[in-house]
């Protein structure tokens, strides 16, 4: 769809007799209402001020585009408006407006509509092009103005003519997605051209990511500029000098941020995930990549709700232990006096939602908003162990009493989520419904179908997770002696394969997943295993860098210092950067290291009651200073055997 298809003649005002902005408004809605294309003018006018409160669409230069994705809207329309007076129209640069284009775009239409008004922008940033329209007497006119402007759209991506050219990328953003974000993109794209600057913009619109920028688009970047009134995906951009504006400056301020991004002057953005940054590629992804991608969105949401609760939780058995519980009372443990008992029910209602949020947040991550709803009630059914012939209900009698689910736990939840994502895709996908009814498939028809056809999968699919997962739990509560020794090793070890990664991320929910049934008693093994395998690699990455100073660089010597509140905290992918750069070695001796304090542990029977925090949470292992050697034993094993591996670097 070119935008000549959207620009209706008959309802272009070639003389605006407003001077006043509301007004300017009214008489363009009015055009709109009586030809047709807007149902309902307070509606519309509502939408059109309301973007308007965020920021003028007074973008300068004499221009300004009001826009709403409106309910009242029937098909998409830009009205053309011309004032031969000038308005002061609260514009960005402070000077009268003459030329408006108001786009309505209607409420849960197809996107077709925002690529056009994509294309209005490179139209409006073309040098002379305003002046043109302004000296236009007819809407014929107009629609030939356009028609002879016509030529394929510059490249999104301007390569230097040398190598040693600059390349920034940048992301333009703005709230409703249609008309500043396609204007600041071809802004900056347009200046970057003139300034002999490599650039790449992704953009978020309405229709979702627009040229996306890849991992390797970033690395090469020199520095990012985000031009955005709303929050974009930040982590991955970690470690480049950023330049973060409203979408108003990456329009009008465009050879300023430019210039600021390559002066050196820019700060470093540090992501909260550290070296875990995410990267974002146009490449396709595998299988395993895509199934990674979606596990450790659920993972990521989940972690908040075993943290939070898990630590409350066992700070509860803490506060009863501390005012102390009558012997035939401790089956109450946690719970006897009002203050635990408090912790308890908040610790317990965090902890509760752990299944429901990882697999709403799987299916969130495969079918975006409309996967949210299927995703959180595949999680509670698999939390309940809801299945078929396990529903309780009151026309079954004395049977209902035995009609008693079992949980398919971590495993039901994890697959409940990619079913439900995978259903939601679906609907999402072979479900077409009238054009006038697109505003409530998403928010009716695709949560309604997505969580019927969800739920009732999930009740066949709770049976053989359940058993699965019954089976787990029973091998785990046979383990004791020299198989606490054996499921420390494999656990330890586990933490230290990816180091953050799924094989990490498994052994680490098993862990929390034990705390529940054995906290009343001190704690869990397989928990306290985990942890102390998860501080090692962050750990020996300092002994390594201590004891081998003369194969490490000055660089990596400081870092290794780092490294050392990284360890302590829990936080295994310190070590991230040394494993990925000599895999070989590196990881191989993580995981000896690991397994030696995982094993360590399970030899010793260290229990521990929380789910995370390190050395924060020392108090609530079973003996600390033990449990700090198991972890220092770890370290220096894993430390000296990386050290005497690794070959000898040349030292800055």
């Amino acid at each position: 769809m070119k935008i000549q298809d959207l620009l209706r003649k008959d309802v272009m005002l070639l003389d605006l007799q407003a001077t006043e902005k509301t007004a300017v408004i009214e008489e363009m809605i009015k055009s709109l209402v009586d030809h047709g294309y807007v149902t309902d003018f307070e509606t519309f006018k509502e939408g059109i001020l309301a973007r308007e409160a965020l920021t003028s669409t007074g973008l300068g230069d004499g221009i300004a585009m009001p826009h709403s994705k409106n309910s009242a809207v029937k098909e998409a329309t830009v009205l053309f408006a011309k004032s031969n007076k000038g308005v002061d129209y609260e514009s960005l640069d402070g000077q009268p407006t003459d030329l408006f284009f108001m786009i309505a775009a209607p409420e849960g239409a197809n996107d077709t509509h925002l690529a056009a008004l994509a294309e209005l922008s490179q139209y409006l940033m073309k040098d002379g092009f305003a002046d043109k329209l302004r000296q236009v007497t007819s809407a014929d006119q107009v629609i030939e103005l356009f028609d002879q402007a016509s030529e394929k759209a510059q490249e999104s991506v301007q390569v230097p003519a040398n190598e040693s050219g600059d390349f920034i990328v940048a992301v333009t953003a703005c709230t409703t997605g249609i008309a500043h974000t396609y204007m600041a993109q071809e802004a900056l794209q347009k200046v970057a051209a003139e300034m002999g600057v490599g650039i790449k913009v992704e953009t978020n619109g309405a229709s979702g990511v627009g040229n996306k920028l890849t991992a390797e688009d970033i690395r090469k970047a020199k520095a990012v500029i985000i031009a955005a009134d709303k929050a974009v995906e930040m982590d991955r951009f970690d470690g480049k000098p950023l330049v973060n504006r409203p979408v108003a400056d990456g329009i009008r301020k465009t050879e300023e941020l430019i210039n600021l991004a390559l002066s050196g002057d820019a700060e470093v953005y540090r992501a909260a995930n550290g070296a875990k940054a995410a990267t974002v590629s146009n490449e396709k992804q595998s299988i395993g990549g895509a199934f990674y991608k979606h596990l450790m969105s659920g993972v990521s949401q989940m972690l908040p709700f075993v943290i939070g609760g898990g630590i409350m939780i066992a700070l509860a058995f803490l506060i009863d232990g501390a005012f102390g519980v009558p012997q035939d009372s401790l089956g109450n443990l946690g719970s006897y006096h009002e203050l635990a008992s408090m912790f308890m029910k908040i610790g317990g209602a965090a902890f509760g939602l752990m299944l429901p949020v990882f697999a709403g947040y799987v299916a969130y991550s495969i079918a975006e908003k409309p996967g949210l709803v299927a995703g959180f009630v595949a999680g509670a059914i698999a939390k309940e162990g809801f299945a078929f012939g396990k529903i309780p209900y009151a026309a079954g009698g004395e049977a209902t009493s035995t009609l008693a689910g079992v949980s398919s736990g971590f495993l039901g939840a994890l697959v409940g989520g990619f079913i439900a994502g995978a259903l939601v895709l679906a609907i999402k996908k072979y479900v077409k419904v009238p054009r006038s009814l697109e505003g409530a498939k998403s928010i009716l028809l695709l949560p309604l179908f997505g969580t019927i056809l969800t739920g009732f999968v999930m009740l066949a699919v709770n049976i053989p997770m359940a058993a699965i997962n019954t089976a787990m739990n029973d091998f785990l509560g046979g383990l004791g002696g020299g198989s606490a020794v054996l499921l420390g090793i494999v656990l330890g070890g586990m933490m230290a394969v990816d180091m953050g990664g799924p094989v990490n991320k498994a052994a680490y929910v098993f862990g929390t997943g034990t705390l529940a049934a054995t906290v009343s008693s001190g704690g869990s093994v397989a928990m306290a295993a985990v942890m102390a395998g998860g501080m090692v690699p962050p750990l020996a990455i300092f002994v390594a860098t201590l004891l081998f100073k003369n194969k490490f660089t000055k660089e990596e010597r400081n870092s290794g210092l780092t490294n050392i509140i990284m360890g302590l905290s829990f936080i295994t992918e310190g070590a991230i950067p040394f494993g990925a750069a000599d895999p070989a070695r590196a990881i191989p001796s993580f995981i000896l290291g690991s397994a030696v304090a995982g094993g360590l542990v399970g030899l010793a029977g260290i229990k521990l009651m929380a789910p995370h925090g390190g050395i924060f949470v020392i108090a609530l292992t079973s003996n600390a200073l033990l449990y700090l050697a198991c972890v220092l034993v770890g370290a220096i094993v894993s430390g000296v055997v990386y050290g005497y591996l690794r070959k000898l670097q040349a030292v800055k």
